[in-house]
């Protein structure tokens, strides 16, 4: 081992891992060990891996306290510390403080001050350069006064410049700048970085050169003789910031090689260079061209490269070369002597967001588990399992250093142990690493200084969940139930039992093929041979709505991607004769985007890999999409054009008021994407009644008459209520069979009244080819009628289904079982209810709207709200009711209940009533003109403004899709480039909630594999579930306590065991918060004060105190359960006091405004 001369006790003058390296490095020369570390760095490893350590910069800035030289070389001479290495960054560049080391006798393991001052100061190195013809790149040969010193040199040599930090590196003090007007701000903003980074403000300038590659040199000097390490490609580069390393640089030629060899040492032997530097230049890839453009006269973050494919201890040399070595006699370090084998590739993992323009995170290192193995070596810092990641310094983590023969296997080398690394509490920038890894550019050693800029589209492609931090983001979500209770809006019912699910036998969910369907027929011959094939079929056809409708008239839409897919693999294998299996609609889109947490789309692709041979029918509420609202007419097409590619068959298109402008744009849309057009007449009323005059038998022959002009596939007749009773379905489907005997026709009823199997039977009978129908566990009430009924009452008949009950027993007993897991969304429907003749309210509203009444404090009066939504319908024209023209009727009912108004209050008053704003939307003509057009409440509604006349959508402005793909790429922190067709559209349908989506996506991940009693249900102390997050990895999860509150913070600590490794998270305690404030409410005798209609939420305020109003002016918006009310002012006035905020919670009642009256 080569003598350390004097030196036996030595200070790193750094932090985190290079400090940590430098220690190994001493204490593999037997030397003792000294660190120093700030207030914030009190619990760094670094501290620990010294023989001793101590306290710097009491009283100063994170940042400045490893600045503090005088301080750190007066406590180096008080515990006797012979040498200081500076290692990277803060002093490592500064003349002054090596020069205080010499003159107190401490060794600086680093180049002289005299170095540091000819090569810390970027322009005297220039000279240095230029005086040994060596090439440079143009630029000033001294540092720059100010801005206007800046713009005279590039006034006389033009643009592209870069600024530069004359005293530093590493990236910082550095910007491009293209012309005139980007001088004083870049100036300046080069300046402080140099003055916060290297203690000095000054900056010099440079020709900027284009798409280089930047290569450097290592170098090791004495003092006298000088010998080359060999060569870096460091041309991986954001914002001037090296990103990867590589050594030795591929592709060069020798020739050029060994120039720059030559150049870099004869500059650094003329200076007389003792310790390690790196000389570094740029590359034109074209010409050959090189620029000579410094020397680093340090250590540097990539010399483990280096290291590797040389074997020579880098900081070990500075060491010995300051203790007074000579390369040759002390260290055996000829030029002959040293050779290189195989490749080396450093990555630098930092907690940098790569999705999220690189945002620095921080927090608590859940899980630190770094990859190991042969080729692999790690450089550390501050980082272990329940580390904190602090704001105050460089956001790395650690280097992972891949070594290999070939450049192919050293990047395979590093990709494998970045992907093997876990690292869970923070975001790294491993995504971002494997994509530099696998692209082709940069596997073929062809990257300039713009690879990352000129590859962004590629680079920054991450999957949904690029972290695949899923075990931990899990453990929060169940914590955060854990301590706060059930999360998932409208779990209202009692806690869910234990139960077993029962599965089908084996060879009913393997993976064989299932037999074929309708699906091949339409995908043989196109939309028209499958309506032919349909129309032609001997025996009546089924779709099952057991996926989307009958779940959402029993369950509230809740059932969950998990449940499906479980018996996809049955369904595909048993039904296969089915005409279609519903599956998607306005409400599984919403309810899965904002309670669920699950994207439709990623939905719909797992169901069509699951179930190939059997068609997929959707809902589509005409130009309103799958939304509540109307469109631009590009963004329906659009969607149904994703709708089909993503694996859509069947579109029911429906318009909620039955207006044909808006049938019409559905129908052309689903036309022009190539799916099956099922135009569908929405019923409602009673053709049976010669009382009722409105919606009679040849209303609807002549609206089935227009849809069949404008070229459907198949009728759909949509009974969403159940008011279709047999008599009624024979007439209304004989009249049509009569006039249209080659038009295929289905029906769609709800089972509300019980009667839904016999109208089925009826309709089949009268020549419907097709019936919707659920699986029995899920039929009956305000579902749809049995599948079991249908299939037993047609068998031996010449109806006959295909099926037999024995066959389907299966999956009724797979969802008998399930549907215990849905225990708390249960409406808890004893029975069929008759009276749904008297309101006609929709079966899949009807739990809905009875979940929202709970919500809205209207529990106990149901049957008033069933009263009132009869009675709003007269009041709005009696009109069709369906998504969303329900919701209208639903709204008005409960704000009725609410107010206690009776038809004839509303009638009265309803320019006075603050109505909810569905109901102020309907008459302004947004859904479209309902038959008959609009009653008299209009005008009184409306207040004065005026309703537009047509289809809404029309005049419409075409939405830019690329324009609102780059506004949802900023909204979820990523690239335009990275958001698919898929989100877009559910941006476009459900801006907040897609958002909000992604929120919750970001914050607990993705949740689908969750069992659905662990989603719905805090675990219990004790409990162990499994989840398998993908095929082959299980996560065994135990919940093992839940600590006690925290006042100051208000937080608990949760303890897990996950799979057998014990893990904890911090929840904030909502519970544990203040009682809810009581709001004063306002007084009804008083006009001036506005009181909330009805309970909700605050989300929009448009007043404050001291705005003068006029009499309907908008004052603010609530929500509740989807239903928003503006609030307008009943007078004119000026505005005392608003009570509320935002995102505050609000009883009926509540004191919202103060308005003083204005004085006539």
């Amino acid at each position: 081992m080569p003598s350390t001369g004097r030196i036996k006790k030595l200070m790193a003058a750094n932090r985190g891992e290079i400090a940590i390296r430098i220690f190994r490095a001493a204490a593999e020369l037997n030397l003792r060990t000294v660190a120093i570390f700030s207030k914030e760095d009190i619990s760094s490893v670094h501290r620990y891996k010294a023989d001793e350590a101590y306290q710097v910069g009491k009283g100063k800035s994170p940042i400045g306290a490893y600045l503090s030289y005088e301080e750190i070389v007066e406590m180096a001479l008080k515990h006797r510390v012979d040498a200081i290495h500076p290692g990277y960054g803060f002093l490592s560049e500064n003349a002054a403080f090596a020069k205080l080391c010499e003159d107190n006798g401490i060794a600086f393991v680093g180049p002289t001050a005299a170095s540091l001052e000819q090569f810390g100061d970027k322009t005297k190195a220039r000279n240095l350069a230029i005086s040994h013809n060596v090439p440079v790149v143009p630029g000033t040969a001294h540092a720059l006064e100010d801005p206007a010193a800046a713009r005279a040199w590039c006034a006389e040599h033009g643009y592209p410049v870069i600024l530069k930090a004359a005293h530093g590196g590493g990236g910082k003090g550095m910007r491009v700048v293209r012309s005139e007007a980007e001088i004083e701000q870049s100036f300046a903003l080069c300046s402080g970085e140099a003055l916060k980074s290297f203690g000095n403000g000054e900056v010099f300038i440079e020709r900027y050169v284009d798409r280089p590659r930047h290569i450097e040199i290592q170098i090791l000097g004495d003092g006298t003789d000088v010998v080359h390490l060999y060569d870096r490609d460091c041309s991986v580069q954001r914002r001037h910031q090296k990103v990867v390393e590589v050594a030795p640089a591929s592709g060069l030629p020798p020739a050029l090689r060994q120039r720059l060899f030559d150049d870099a040492v004869r500059i650094t032997k003329a200076s007389g260079y003792r310790a390690a530097g790196t000389v570094e230049f740029l590359v034109e890839p074209t010409t050959g061209s090189y620029f000579f453009i410094e020397v680093n006269p340090r250590v540097q973050v990539e010399h483990t490269v280096t290291e590797v494919i040389t074997g020579i201890d880098i900081v070990q040399s500075q060491i010995l070369l300051a203790g007074g070595a000579k390369l040759q006699k002390d260290l055996g370090l000829t030029q002959d002597a040293i050779s290189t084998r195989g490749y080396a590739i450093q990555c630098r993992v930092t907690t940098e967001d790569p999705a999220n323009n690189f945002q620095p995170d921080t927090g608590r290192l859940q899980v630190w588990r770094p990859a190991e193995g042969f080729g692999i070596r790690l450089d550390g810092g501050n980082s272990y399992a329940g580390s904190v990641i602090s704001p105050y310094y460089d956001s790395m983590l650690m280097k992972v250093t891949g070594s290999a023969l070939t450049f192919e296997g050293t990047a395979a080398k590093v990709s494998r142990a970045l992907r093997e690394s876990r690292i869970r509490g923070v975001k790294t920038n491993i995504p971002f690493m494997l994509n530099v890894l696998k692209h082709p550019v940069f596997l073929s050693a062809k990257c300039t200084t713009s690879f990352i800029e000129d590859s962004q589209k590629e680079l920054f492609d991450f999957p949904r969940d690029a972290s695949q931090d899923r075990a931990t983001k899990m453990l929060d979500y169940l914590a955060e139930l854990a301590v706060n209770g059930r999360s998932v809006v409208g779990a209202e019912g009692p806690r869910t039992p234990d139960f077993a699910v029962v599965l089908p036998p084996p060879e009913l969910t393997d993976k064989r093929a299932p037999p074929p369907g309708f699906k091949q027929v339409l995908e043989r011959g196109g939309p028209e041979a499958f309506a032919k094939a349909v129309r032609a079929h001997k025996g009546l056809l089924l779709t099952d709505t057991t996926w989307r409708d009958a779940h959402q008239s029993l369950l509230a839409t809740r059932v969950r991607t998990r449940d499906i897919m479980a018996i996809a693999p049955a369904t595909a294998q048993l039904l296969h004769p089915l005409y279609s299996i519903e599956n998607w609609g306005g409400a599984t889109f919403d309810v899965a985007l904002r309670f669920l947490h699950e994207c439709p789309w990623d939905r719909l692709a797992e169901m069509r890999e699951a179930v190939p041979n059997v068609p997929f029918q959707m809902l589509l509420r005409g130009a309103n999409g799958v939304g509540y609202t109307s469109y631009p007419d590009n963004v329906v097409f659009k969607f149904c054009d994703t709708a089909v590619k993503s694996g859509m068959d069947v579109f029911r298109i429906f318009d909620s008021l039955n207006y044909l402008d808006n049938m019409k744009l559905g129908i052309d849309a689903v036309g022009a994407a190539g799916g099956v057009i099922e135009a569908a007449v929405a019923y409602t009323g009673d053709i049976t009644d010669e009382s009722k005059t409105k919606y009679t038998l040849d209303y609807y022959l002549e609206f089935v008459r227009q849809l069949v002009e404008h070229k459907i596939h198949v009728l759909a007749i949509k009974d969403m209520a159940g008011l279709l009773k047999p008599a009624a379905a024979v007439a209304l489907v004989g009249a049509i069979r009569r006039e249209f005997p080659d038009l295929p026709i289905h029906v769609h009823t709800h089972d509300t009244a019980g009667t839904g199997v016999a109208s089925m039977l009826a309709a089949a009978h009268a020549g419907a080819d097709v019936v919707d129908c659920a699986i029995d566990p899920m039929s009956g009430t305000t579902s749809q009628p049995s599948m079991g009924a249908i299939i037993g009452t047609t068998l031996n008949t010449p109806l006959e289904t295909g099926l037999s009950i024995g066959s389907i027993v299966p999956l009724m007993d797979y969802w008998e079982s399930i549907r215990v897991s849905y225990a708390a969304f249960e409406a808890n429907q004893k029975s069929g209810s008759a009276d749904v003749y008297l309101h006609e309210m929709p079966g899949g509203q009807y739990t809905n709207l009875l979940f929202q009444s709970k919500q809205l404090g209207l529990a106990g009066q149901w049957p008033q709200v069933k009263k009132a939504y009869a009675e709003a319908n007269v009041l709005l024209g009696d009109i069709v009711k369906v998504t969303p023209s329900s919701k209208v009727v639903g709204d008005l009912a409960q704000f009725m209940v609410a107010n206690k108004l009776s038809a004839e209050d509303v009638r009265r008053d309803a320019a006075k009533l603050n109505m909810p704003s569905s109901v102020v939307e309907y008459f302004e003509g947004l859904l479209g003109v309902p038959p008959g057009g609009f009653p008299p409440l209009q005008a009184a509604v409306l207040k004065g403004r005026k309703a537009i006349s047509g289809r809404p959508g029309a005049t419409m402005a075409p939405c830019d899709f690329e324009a609102t793909r780059a506004k949802v790429a900023a909204a979820i922190g990523t690239t335009a480039e990275s958001v698919p067709d898929t989100d877009l559209m559910s941006y476009l349908m459900y801006p907040k909630v897609f958002t909000d989506y992604r929120k919750q996506i970001a914050r607990f991940g993705s949740l689908t594999k969750l069992p659905t009693r662990a989603f719905v249900e805090p675990m219990e102390k004790g409990e162990q579930i499994e989840v398998e997050i993908e095929e082959g990895k299980l996560l065994s999860i135990k919940l093992l306590a839940i600590g006690e509150l925290v006042p100051k913070s208000g937080t608990r600590e949760v303890f897990f065991e996950l799979n057998g490794v014990p893990r904890s998270v911090v929840v904030t305690d909502r519970t544990a918060e203040s009682s809810t404030t009581m709001r004063p409410k306002a007084n009804k005798e008083e006009a001036g004060q506005v009181g909330a209609p009805m309970g909700g939420m605050v989300v929009a305020i448009k007043v404050k105190e001291g705005d003068v109003l006029a009499e309907g002016a908008s004052l603010m918006t609530l929500s509740a359960m989807k239903m928003e009310t503006a609030i307008s002012a009943p007078i004119a006035g000026k505005v005392e006091q608003v009570t509320v905020a935002i995102n505050e919670d609000v009883a009926q009642g509540d004191l919202l405004v103060k308005i003083v009256p204005s004085s006539n």
